[in-house]
């Protein structure tokens, strides 16, 4: 089903950010099948249990993308079913989120932490101040950030808990260099969430992928850049359609 592509969202903010890329690549082309699929509703912080139900849920030979942590989900599952995923488009996701001692160029832990720590004690306030870091570089933030915000569904924080924890722990890295198949991963430029230095690095770790940088950009550029996405994305999947 080279015709066929499904998008996992980014963390606590549900498929909205995702549906003007899916209208983009649809007016593209009118065969490809675009489809957003939630993320898991799991209070596991548990990489394995999230894979199984995604596996159990998406349909085999498809190409698989994300936004974030769904980007990072789709890299895992991607790797695993080997063969049976025709290729990877990662959106704004860093191999590892937070930084690590052979990975500099996350987010520092002593930032990563404070977050976690905060929302747990105040949920509603830090997902608006998650917003607004999705925004940070956008011409408009503020507006941004309050449409990101009304767009996300109402989740248990013990779901969105997991999820973070999720985020904050994971590790691509392996997965990107166990899957054979064809890959396209885009950065954005002003992202206030994962550092420019991470296109560079992915390019290092990763030198026969195909990587890209959209740079007047923040980390929602899926809301910023959804034609522009689509137009590179598009012609990722025709060209290794083709090979």
């Amino acid at each position: 089903m080279r015709d066929r592509l499904i998008l996992l969202p980014g963390w606590g903010l549900g498929v909205s950010p995702l549906e003007p890329l899916a209208a983009a690549l649809r007016g593209l082309d009118e065969h490809l099948r675009v489809e957003i699929e939630p993320l898991p509703v799991l209070a596991s912080t548990t990489l394995q249990d999230w894979l199984d139900e995604l596996d159990a849920t998406l349909p085999d030979n498809v190409w698989l993308g994300g936004w974030s942590l769904g980007a990072m989900l789709a890299t895992e599952l991607a790797a695993r079913r080997g063969d049976r995923c025709c290729g990877l488009v990662t959106l704004a996701s860093n191999p590892s989120f937070v930084s690590r001692d052979d990975w500099p160029s996350g987010m520092p832990a002593s930032t990563f932490e404070p977050f976690l720590s905060g929302f747990r004690e105040a949920p509603n306030t830090t997902l608006k101040r998650f917003c607004l870091l999705c925004s940070q570089g956008s011409a408009e933030p503020r507006a941004l950030a309050t449409q990101l915000l009304s767009g996300a569904p109402k989740a248990q924080p013990d779901i969105l808990l997991a999820g973070l924890e999720l985020l904050g722990k994971l590790d691509t890295r392996r997965a990107l260099q166990a899957f054979n198949g064809p890959q396209l991963h885009l950065f954005a430029g002003l992202d206030g969430l994962v550092p420019v230095q991470a296109a560079t690095d992915m390019l290092a770790l990763l030198p026969d992928v195909e990587v890209g940088l959209i740079e007047q950009a923040c980390h929602a550029f899926l809301l910023e850049a959804p034609h522009e996405l689509a137009a590179a994305i598009q012609a990722f999947l025709h060209e290794s359609g083709d090979d």
